[in-house]
């Protein structure tokens, strides 16, 4: 009897190996398919942006970014993301800790506004700004009678990049604040800490990673932004034109060279966040698996 059973795993087990594994050329196959499309959809746009830059010489590729609208849109976008990206940081820490800490009242109704901006296009949000703030919106002539300009101006190109944005740092952080649980909250509480000691020294060390996760996700879609801040902005040129605004600007000037110069730094932003994302993940898993 044994040696029948041990008879039949044998010729099981040779099957349950080709169920579950696939021969070396579908595997082949597979694999340079991936190649193909990675290469078909991501390294040649990214080859065509570098080689347009860079297509009458090196002089002409940093020339573009001296003239003085190309300066004062860099300075634009960084000033947005800086403003942005911490108010977010703010936002996602608070959210995420009442959200997966307490409950509460109204706590789902705060996660569907968390998710609002995934749901609704940064067009029509932009859009939704100017009804509010513009000169025949809602507030616009209380904010003219006290020569307050937001719509048209830094302030609402500020707005609208903090409510397309403000999402990120919040859903890396929910999920796994969630997963830890209130465990070594209520154990630092019962210790005598109090509850800024407990966030400092307990919660915020064990979700570092994904916070940084989040927050490099976050200046990355604050800088690359277009639909939102391209309703709000007026496209002031040299004023209220973001890096995106101006690429646009430029290329519609036929001003090939300059436009793909421009553009290369919103890639290399790309790149440098994808290599930070890898970073940050590994370090999350390692710290984790520990």
């Amino acid at each position: 009897m044994a040696g029948q059973i041990t008879s039949s795993m044998g010729v099981a087990a040779p099957r349950i190996k080709a169920a579950t594994s696939e021969p070396w050329w579908v595997r082949l196959a597979l694999t340079g398919l991936a190649i193909l499309f990675l290469a078909s959809f991501l390294m040649v746009p990214l080859l065509a942006v570098f080689t347009e830059a860079l297509r009458k010489g090196i002089q002409a590729y940093f020339e573009s970014f001296r003239e003085p609208a190309a300066f004062s849109a860099i300075k634009l976008t960084l000033l947005v993301a800086g403003i942005s990206v911490p108010l977010n940081l703010i936002f996602g820490l608070a959210a995420s800790w009442a959200l997966a800490k307490f409950q509460f009242r109204g706590r789902s109704v705060l996660i569907t506004l968390i998710d609002l901006p995934f749901a609704v296009s940064p067009v029509i949000s932009g859009l939704v700004y100017v009804l509010l703030f513009g000169l025949q919106g809602w507030l616009g002539p209380w904010l003219s009678d006290r020569d307050i300009q937001i719509i048209f101006a830094v302030p609402g190109i500020v707005l609208a990049t903090i409510f397309v944005t403000f999402p990120f740092v919040a859903r890396e952080l929910i999920p796994l604040m969630q997963e830890q649980g209130t465990e070594d909250e209520q154990a630092a509480l019962t210790l005598g800490a109090s509850g800024w000691q407990t966030f400092w020294r307990v919660t915020l060390p064990n979700v570092k990673w994904a916070l940084l996760y989040g927050v490099i996700l976050c200046n990355a879609r604050a800088m690359g932004e277009f639909g939102a801040v391209s309703v709000v902005s007026g496209h002031i040129r040299g004023k209220t034109n973001t890096l995106p605004l101006h690429v646009e600007i430029l290329y519609n000037e036929y001003n090939f060279v300059a436009a793909f110069a421009v553009a290369s730094l919103l890639t290399l932003l790309a790149l440098v966040t994808l290599v930070l994302k890898a970073i940050v993940e590994k370090r999350a898993h390692a710290a984790s698996a520990a």
